[in-house]
């Protein structure tokens, strides 16, 4: 590892944030925890920390002294100085005298300590900064570091490596007892350039950031040389099958294996999206012979329990055209994950009063021989940091494996860093969205009711994909909305291109539970006299599109086995048709029976078929020059014409949207049609 120090990059950081309230020793902080923060051989998603005892100005004007340090769960590589909330040292000093102090006064002392009472919570690791006289104090998860320490016999590995350099700190839990720990350690050999913390991580320090920071590159690189030499063959293969199932078949029945339905809501379930990674290096990782030992050993830093559970899923290779087999050993291992869980929750549970509240028992890795490992989460912005954090894992694990045998922190520490409120803190208390867990897909994305759908599932808390003909348009759509929004290309009248894009949201995201299929083309002509070729293209577009979206959703849901939506657009003109509309009202007369048709036969598994008959939209299918035309026939203005319905009001793609959101959140409801007009008699259902 190298030194990524650059002084003018350090002198461009002071110029930029060094202003007299700030100061230079914290500009010159927020540089060097950025260049920490930016490396994921050292930290990961909100883990790491870093400190600076410096002198400021107190909100009254008193100049005091501080420790300025990163506030708990904040990223490190985007760091800004208003992340380092600042302590006052006096507070802080007196607290190295206690014997005792709960996590409670802990958290109370520190938020009392704050010179901005406005400013984030400061790190649970706080006092072990504040404990370590040194001016700059860094603290990493180098997963090089984590290789050599987490080992039956860990701290003699680290003390031959570091020779006296590092001082080690047997494994507690972060908080009060562990700063009290490393203080002590430290204060035995106090000409130490850091500690190493068992299991858990490494600080170095520093009278300057520099000194600090390429402390922990040297540390880094001594253990990165350490585990290359000597290195023994570390993974043997299994036996597996020689030709494995594909990603698009296997994602789709894993993600339906790691959902449960939901106790209360009869119809709704919990699903999670998924994160897919392979590389030569996972492959080695998930094939070995001996992945149920070293995969599903522990934690490789308690920091990670909160993402992804104490160890994860490992499931049986699924053997190309035997999806059948692999769906069955699947939900069984899953099943068995979570029965696993509850009982490592109930022994555990019993040390505490009162007893604390179970978290969810789904699984948030699963490692899948001969294809590789999936992160599971609650939105795909999760699922990704668990990714990350397991392939994190795979590195670190197989270093261990290289000079010995990964060992992680036992059952109860893993139990009491899961269930710390401090940690669990990290993650937030937000409460989930409607839709949080689902992934839909909408057609037609790039006119105005498909973007506005998109929006109105996203808003909803759906994962989305956004399917156009036109891939600029799609694109443009999801920068719009953001986030891990999908953009995809797609000729619906295509098969090959829609079963292509069905697979790529199911690579993206794991699966799918929700259709939108919006796409369509308002072809005119009086019945008698159009062209067949006229009508044919319609009904390609307007009928068997819609057909092939949905053969797709369906194949898709049923190997989830968790139930779906089929959403359609069918217009007014399925039920009320239009003078020289025909080639329109057609095709989407049939896609209304299209609709009843899968509730017919699909109900059975939980998917259900739904419809929106809207009309009067400013979109693609009523363009501009078709408004105006139809109002000056009419003798009135463009919005009398467009709100020429029972209530008066123009209806817009915003409106229709809402009613798609509604029938994805309508669990016994299927083979409705809902309109959305502002009232048409004639194009009321009977």
């Amino acid at each position: 590892m190298k030194s990524r120090w650059v002084d003018r990059d350090a002198d461009a950081c002071v110029d930029r944030h060094g202003s007299a309230a700030i100061g230079r020793d914290v500009a010159l902080r927020v540089y060097t925890t950025r260049l920490l923060g930016q490396d994921p051989r050292l930290v990961l998603h909100g883990g790491g920390n870093a400190s600076v005892k410096t002198r400021i100005l107190d909100l009254v004007g008193d100049e005091v002294e501080v420790m300025c340090v990163k506030g708990s769960g904040l990223d490190m590589a985007t760091i800004e100085p208003a992340g380092l909330p600042a302590m006052r040292m006096a507070t802080l000093r007196k607290l190295r005298g206690r014997t005792t102090l709960s996590d409670d006064e802990m958290v109370r002392i520190q938020r009392a300590s704050l010179i901005d009472p406005l400013a984030p919570m400061p790190s649970v690791e706080s006092l072990l900064h504040a404990f370590l006289p040194h001016k700059f104090v860094d603290h990493t998860h180098s997963t090089a570091v984590l290789s050599l320490s987490d080992q039956p016999d860990g701290a003699a590995i680290c003390a031959e490596v570091y020779a006296g350099r590092l001082a080690v700190v047997p494994y507690l839990r972060p908080g009060f007892e562990l700063a009290r720990k490393a203080a002590e350690v430290f204060e035995a050999v106090p000409t130490v350039d850091g500690l190493i913390l068992s299991n858990h991580g490494i600080f170095t320090f520093g009278a300057s950031a520099r000194e600090a920071y390429e402390r922990m590159i040297e540390m880094t690189s001594m253990a990165e040389q350490r585990l290359a030499r000597g290195r023994k063959q570390v993974f043997v293969a299994a036996q597996l099958p020689q030709r494995v199932a594909a990603l698009a078949e296997v994602a789709p029945v894993l993600r339906g294996a790691c959902s449960v339905p939901d106790p209360v809501n009869e119809g709704q379930w919990r699903r999670l999206i998924l994160e897919f990674r392979s590389s030569r290096a996972i492959l080695a990782f998930v094939n070995g012979a001996e992945v149920a030992r070293y995969g599903q050993a522990g934690v490789v830093t308690p920091d990670h329990v909160i993402r992804t559970k104490g160890r994860p899923l490992l499931v049986p290779a699924p053997q190309d055209g035997r999806i059948d087999e692999f769906r069955s050993a699947a939900t069984d291992a899953a099943a068995a994950f979570i029965g696993a869980y509850r009982a490592y929750f109930a022994r555990n549970n019993l040390r505490f009063d009162p007893p604390k509240r179970m978290l969810d028992p789904l699984p948030r890795v699963a490692l899948v021989p001969g294809l590789g490992l999936f992160g599971l989460g609650r939105s795909k912005q999760d699922a990704v940091i668990t990714a990350d954090i397991a392939e994190s894992v795979v590195g670190t694990v197989a270093d261990a494996e290289a000079i010995g045998r990964f060992e992680a922190i036992d059952e109860p520490a893993t139990f009491d860093m899961e269930y710390w409120p401090l940690e669990q803190a990290k993650l937030g208390q937000a409460a989930d969205k409607p839709l949080a867990g689902q992934i839909a897909l909408i057609t037609g994305a790039g006119g105005a009711i498909g973007a506005a759908t998109a929006r109105a599932f996203a808003a909803a808390g759906a994962e989305v994909a956004l399917v156009d003909i036109d891939a600029g348009a799609a694109r443009a759509r999801a920068e719009e909305i953001g986030g891990c929004a999908l953009a995809v290309a797609c000729d619906v009248t295509e098969p090959a291109a829609v079963r292509a894009a069905f697979d790529r949201v199911v690579h993206t995201f794991g699966g799918l539970d929700i259709v939108v299929s919006n796409a369509g083309a308002a072809w005119q002509g009086r019945i008698g006299e159009v062209d067949e070729a006229i009508l044919r293209k319609s009904f390609e577009l307007n009928f068997f599109a819609h057909q092939r979206v949905a053969q797709n959703a369906v194949r898709i849901m049923l190997a989830q086995g968790t139930g779906g939506a089929l959403l359609f657009n069918v217009s007014k003109q399925a039920v009320n048709p239009g003078a020289n509309l025909g080639p329109y009202g057609l095709p989407k007369a049939a896609t209304l029976f299209l609709v009843r048709q899968y509730a017919l036969d699909y109900g059975a598994h939980g998917i259900r078929a739904n419809a929106v008959n809207a009309d009067r939209i400013r979109s693609g299918l009523l363009n501009p020059d078709f408004i105006a035309q139809r109002a000056k026939a009419r003798g009135v203005s463009e919005h009398d014409y467009m709100a020429g319905n029972l209530l008066g009001r123009e209806v817009t793609a915003d409106d229709v949207a809402q009613a798609f959101v509604h029938h994805a959140l309508a669990l016994k409801t299927t083979a409705d049609v809902t309109t959305v007009d502002g009232g048409n008699i004639a194009a009321a259902l009977r």
